[in-house]
């Protein structure tokens, strides 16, 4: 199980910054994976009753995982392999549920829920927020993490953005990632929509914000410390819970079914509240940069709340 990358590579595309190495090695990878598991799912799908997608994942060996080309939930190592905290995840529970081959696909993190209803992949895994929109559309497991948000900021954070809240007092000029839960946020505070700048990663959010572009980049307190390690200009925020309609909100990430998959759902749920009773599961996590402070006993029914 590697660490994760110096910088790390978020959703989708940005608007004006140029593509990082991992990203782009891991989508050109996805493409030719999901013509490939295409063509598994349309062979598997004949032997097995469709309802029954563990039993027909057990026959194939194979389950398809969806991931965003992002670091620390899936992403390619300096080695070239797939990894990543939602990955390794998924090898053991899965492993354990009698399927032993994991195949990560990589796509836009906005592709990721029409991918898997559409059967381009079994399973989304890569540490998706569990939110009332999301749910839905999909179901999801309980959440293997929690996390609040931190902003990317100038040295020192001249203009003292400690929450969307602040950046709308300041005027600050705020850029987040292609489909980030961050968006709303900052419009919830107040931020109009059409000034978000939305930037491809946290590497663009990093390189705007050490070149003055931008004030500040929402995103996740993970991605933050793990974004600025060796920057001399940029520095994250101490991590802080958003506000949304007056109450503060802890988002949690988890992997996502087909509303029909619920069988295939109970098993993961099953496996992953066994590993977080006996500690496995942040002994799988801290690798890849989480804390104890991120692990949760929170349910995805709360988060779909």
């Amino acid at each position: 199980m590697a660490p994760p990358p110096e910088y790390t590579a978020e959703h989708n595309k940005e608007r004006a910054t140029e593509r990082s190495p991992i990203g782009r090695r891991s989508l050109l990878l996805g493409t030719a994976v999901l013509g490939a598991a295409g063509a598994l799912g349309a062979t598997g799908c004949g032997r097995i009753p469709s309802g029954d997608t563990l039993a027909r994942l057990k026959s194939q060996r194979t389950v398809r995982l969806g991931i965003a080309g992002e670091a620390p939930y899936g992403f390619i190592d300096e080695q070239g392999d797939f990894t990543g905290e939602a990955v390794e995840l998924a090898k053991v529970v899965f492993r354990r549920l009698g399927v032993a081959d994991v195949q990560p696909v990589a796509t836009d993190f906005s592709s990721l829920i029409p991918g898997l209803n559409s059967q381009q992949f079994d399973v989304v895994s890569a540490g998706m927020y569990i939110n009332k929109e999301r749910c839905a559309q999909v179901i999801f497991a309980d959440p293997e993490y929690q996390m609040l948000d931190s902003f990317i900021v100038r040295k020192g954070n001249p203009k003292g953005l400690r929450s969307y809240q602040d950046v709308v007092r300041t005027r600050a000029t705020i850029a987040t990632g292609t489909g980030y839960a961050e968006i709303d946020y900052a419009i919830s505070a107040g931020v109009p929509e059409k000034e978000i700048i939305i930037l491809q990663d946290p590497v663009a959010g990093l390189n705007a914000v050490e070149s003055g572009r931008v004030d500040v980049f929402a995103g996740t307190a993970l991605t933050g410390r793990s974004v600025v390690r060796k920057s001399r200009k940029a520095e994250t925020t101490e991590p802080f819970a958003p506000v949304v309609d007056g109450k503060k909100k802890i988002d949690g990430g988890g992997f996502a079914f087909r509303p029909t998959d619920t069988g295939l759902r109970d098993a993961v749920n099953s496996e992953i509240h066994r590993m977080r009773k006996s500690g496995e599961l942040f002994r799988i996590l801290r690798p890849f940069g989480f804390t104890e402070a991120e692990m949760t006993t929170l349910t995805a029914e709360e988060l779909c709340a």
